[in-house]
């Protein structure tokens, strides 16, 4: 569902929000696409348990808690930072991916790293047994097949076509499915520039940028401006974006907007990948900081 922004911005410019948090209640945005022909994959390998990698708040693992218990899968998730172990009832994402089945691994930060290691993979299959296994973020071959569906014929009248960049594998496929005219802009989460690599795996094409100014400090990393600006945005539209990703990709575009970036009478569409599962966690946060809390619907 599309969805156009009723605010008036300079030079003639729109913009259009791709729903796509609206997808499913649980595994929402790109999530879903990601996990589609993932899942379709493991049933044909004849798979019974999916295992996977993630932090505290991930999205990741939370959809994939849900969406292995809708499929009749058993979900595993290696968790990283074991200190976590006995927080789970604290923290809305584990403790909703526990509800839905997931048994965790916790592991220190030093084995996380480890995580594309064989050794590594080969030491998880001796406790866990056989599984299919889902990358962290859910980024695979797989994934950017079913990301490459988010665009469709409605959308050619758009001129660029913007996201929020985690692990690279919903702007792959945006980049492989959108048509000559597009540009696309992905706005990464994470600091540093090893992200043009990982994307370049899975990308066909040159059709795309990465503007890497609006990471706000890091993965994580939030400030007293990205909270109000969230927070206005939802009073002034009714759509909630979460901090990590979709709230930093949308204040950079209108940032860039105000700074003359897009031509005149551009036409922008920003894909809503969901994510707002994490609002829950890093509300407690920020209470915790003393700064105002995040508005959304729930």
């Amino acid at each position: 569902m599309n969805q156009e922004i009723q605010i008036a911005f300079p030079k003639g410019i729109t913009l259009t929000i791709k729903r796509e948090d609206l997808i499913h209640p649980f595994v929402s945005g790109n999530k879903f696409r990601k996990l589609k022909y993932n899942l379709l994959q493991a049933k044909a390998e004849n798979k019974k348990t999916l295992l996977t990698f993630g932090g505290a708040f991930s999205n990741h693992i939370a959809a994939v808690a849900y969406a292995g218990k809708e499929q009749g899968f058993r979900t595993i998730g290696v968790i990283r930072g074991d200190e976590l172990f006995d927080k789970i009832e604290e923290n809305p994402t584990l403790k909703f991916a526990q509800e839905n089945g997931m048994q965790f691994e916790f592991v220190t930060r030093e084995e996380y790293r480890l995580k594309n290691e064989n050794a590594f993979i080969e030491k998880l299959k001796d406790k866990f047994g056989d599984f299919y296994l889902v990358p962290e973020g859910g980024t695979n071959e797989w994934a950017v097949k079913g990301c490459e569906e988010i665009l469709t014929e409605e959308d050619a009248i758009f001129d660029f076509v913007c996201c929020a960049v985690g692990t690279g594998g919903t702007i792959a496929g945006l980049i492989n499915s959108a048509l000559p005219h597009q540009k696309i802009l992905g706005f990464p989460a994470l600091k540093g520039d090893f992200l043009t690599d990982e994307i370049r795996i899975f990308a066909k094409k040159d059709n795309w940028d990465l503007i890497s100014d609006y990471h706000f400090g890091g993965y994580g990393k939030v400030n007293l401006e990205l909270i109000e600006f969230i927070n206005t945005f939802f009073e002034e539209t009714k759509v909630p974006l979460d901090p990590i990703y979709t709230g930093k990709m949308f204040f950079g575009v209108i940032d860039l907007i105000h700074k003359n970036y897009f031509p005149e009478h551009s036409r922008i569409l920003l894909i809503h990948t969901g994510g707002l599962q994490g609002i829950a966690g890093m509300n407690i946060k920020l209470k915790q900081k003393k700064l105002p809390i995040l508005k959304s619907n729930g």
